[in-house]
């Protein structure tokens, strides 16, 4: 066999890894992170406000609470599933945040699953963030985003952050808003 033959044979078996492998989700997951850029942050005269925080939601022991807890406190939102990629991708800088600032800002990673799969993912993943539970048809005060969406909203309600797709969470950047978020 040709030289050539053979490194093409190798090639199509490393791009047929990302579609038939455990290695090629791996690889796939990676990739979202890597290409992931820093949330962008709203212009203070451009912030939408929430006017309502009247939403009920489920904790990870089931029970029902409500959003109006979160009422004049820095809030991370993220939208989520476990079989969904970025959204795989983008929780190791959800669990950072959580590390970093669970005890100052309120956490509210959301997904619309039944708890067992979900239980299952974050034991094999060692994650240690609260899931909450969305209540399929509960009005929301905000447009609920498809995973891995993400807000960010300040002490007084102003949405500082509203991200549609994966992002780098975990930065000088982001730090620095939430510190100042925190200071105010």
């Amino acid at each position: 066999m040709k030289r050539q033959t053979v490194f093409t044979l190798l090639i199509i078996a490393f791009v047929l890894s990302f579609f038939v492998t455990p290695l090629g989700d791996f690889s796939k997951i990676q990739l979202n992170r890597i290409f992931a850029t820093s949330p962008t942050i709203i212009k203070a005269e451009k912030r939408g406000r929430i006017a309502d925080y009247n939403w009920n939601l489920k904790d990870s022991n089931w029970n029902i609470f409500n959003f109006q807890e979160a009422k004049g406190s820095v809030v991370f939102i993220t939208f989520w599933t476990s079989w969904h990629m970025p959204s795989q991708a983008q929780l190791k800088d959800v669990q950072y945040l959580f590390d970093t600032y669970g005890d100052r800002i309120k956490f509210y990673v959301i997904t619309n699953e039944e708890r067992a799969p979900v239980e299952l993912f974050m034991e094999k993943e060692g994650y240690t963030f609260p899931v909450t539970y969305q209540i399929i048809g509960e009005p929301s005060p905000i447009s609920l985003l498809k995973p891995p969406g993400s807000y960010v909203i300040d002490k007084k309600g102003s949405i500082v952050i509203h991200q549609n797709a994966i992002a780098d969470w975990d930065n000088d950047k982001v730090d620095r808003l939430f510190d100042q978020l925190l200071a105010e």
